[in-house]
């Protein structure tokens, strides 16, 4: 990885930090540290793609709180209770073989109908029999 970058800009060097960043989204907000490349004295960061991948994941976070869906610890948990593998729950309950892993690593969110399902499974785990 580079050790010295500039801004595109302005031409001031770049350090590479972490510095606490907050997303908003419908008024849920969620301060979390972000890596980047960063100027001596302003927030606002030059960032790679493994950076976006951590802004992603907090984004998906406010989403899923603001929009009343399941956050990925949860989605595991609810996994485990019904004792499938993430192959599984991909295969029966939809999404494909790998959504799960997706799911639960916060990489993507679930949509309304799987939360909705995993909700439904976690109170009534008899209810798996059925699909």
């Amino acid at each position: 990885m580079e050790t010295i970058k500039y801004d595109a800009e302005t031409g001031e060097k770049l350090v590479r930090d972490i510095r606490n960043i907050t997303l908003t989204y419908q008024g849920h907000s969620k301060t979390f540290p972000m890596p980047g490349w960063y100027p001596a004295d302003i927030d606002e960061g030059t960032f790679t793609d493994e950076d976006m991948k951590v802004y992603d994941r907090a984004l998906n976070q406010v989403k899923a709180e603001a929009e009343n869906l399941l956050l990925p610890n949860d989605i595991r948990s609810i996994r485990k209770k019904l004792k499938l593998t993430q192959v599984q729950a991909g295969t029966i309950l939809g999404g494909g073989k790998k959504a799960f892993q997706k799911y639960e690593s916060g990489e993507i969110l679930p949509s309304r109908a799987i939360s909705n399902l995993l909700k439904l499974l976690s109170l009534q785990p008899n209810l798996l029999k059925s699909l």
